[in-house]
């Protein structure tokens, strides 16, 4: 379920990691949770618990080591 008040943060990530980046947040219970937008183009939103962005923000920047992950404005 996502809450009513979360932060939305919009990513390109290599298709074939979609699973991969699903996985890792749920690890994270409660930080985020991810739609898959597009999964050919490797689209996704990241609906952002209050308080849990800069949780969010190193879980990325320790990813974008790994795999590919861009951050967008928007879903386009």
């Amino acid at each position: 379920m996502v809450p009513q008040s979360s932060v939305m943060k919009y990513y390109r990530i290599d298709r074939r990691e979609v699973h991969y980046l699903r996985f890792i947040l749920e690890g994270y219970d409660g930080v985020a949770v991810m739609t898959t937008l597009d999964q050919q183009k490797g689209l996704v939103v990241l609906h952002i618990g209050p308080g849990c962005e800069k949780d969010v923000d190193m879980i990325i920047s320790d990813l974008q080591g790994d795999i590919m992950i861009e951050p967008m404005e928007s879903g386009q």
